[in-house]
């Protein structure tokens, strides 16, 4: 099992340092490797996840599933040309894309696996919100069960509305979840966490706790 290079999280540390054209045209040697460890540790992440039957496809690309480390910066003040972490996602394919699991590697212990759908817009969002307000008891079945309250940041500590969504009561009984923005579980990971050699394992792990939550969600929008 792969793990994530200290190489890989120095490279990032210096990028957020040196966040320049130019500079990373002088490391792109180094770029090119971190790069590479981030798609084999997704290699090795997708053939485990595979296996435990939690609708990962062991014929995913893993260089597919890595995200761009250049910033889209057309519409933001912040015209830094690069990100400071690498991110795999893309790692299920049921039918709403948003849904899945995300790992994200940033050095200083800013690593995160998160699991969910993240800021759901339309009709989903309000395919969701009705089948919590219709059905609330298998999403706090999930996300109030022990072992993923230990695990998970608060699932209800998310950004809310900070009123009653149109069409809902305040006295309802699930009023924060009703409120909330998004459905998202995630977990802060150490940069000692994603260096050791069980890393892989230790993300698979993580993923297979949050797959009821992904497939409360899916199913809820399908």
């Amino acid at each position: 099992m792969l793990m994530i290079s200290p190489d890989t999280f120095k490279f990032l540390a210096d990028l957020a340092k040196h966040n320049q054209r130019e500079w990373f045209q002088e490391h792109k040697d180094r770029y090119e490797k971190a790069h590479e460890n981030i798609i084999a540790f997704a290699g090795d992440l997708i053939d485990e996840l595979s296996k435990v039957g939690i609708g990962v496809d062991a014929s995913l690309d893993p260089k597919k599933c890595v995200m761009r480390i250049y910033r889209d910066v057309r519409f933001s003040k912040d015209k830094t040309p690069y990100k400071t972490n690498m991110a795999i996602g893309r790692l299920t394919k049921n039918k709403v894309g948003e849904i899945g699991y995300y790992l994200q590697i940033e050095p200083g212990n800013k690593s995160f696996l998160a699991g969910g759908y993240w800021m759901p817009q339309g009709d989903h969002l309000k395919a969701i919100r009705q089948e919590i307000d219709y059905n609330a008891a298998d999403l706090i079945r999930i996300i109030d069960a022990a072992d993923f309250k230990k695990t998970f940041v608060d699932f209800r500590a998310q950004e809310s509305l900070r009123t009653v969504p149109k069409g809902y009561d305040a006295e309802n009984e699930n009023i924060d979840l009703l409120k909330l923005k998004s459905f998202i579980a995630y977990r802060d990971l150490t940069d000692k966490e994603l260096s050791e050699k069980d890393a892989v394992n230790m993300v698979a792990k993580l993923c297979v706790k949050l797959h009821p939550l992904n497939m409360f969600l899916a199913n809820t929008i399908q």
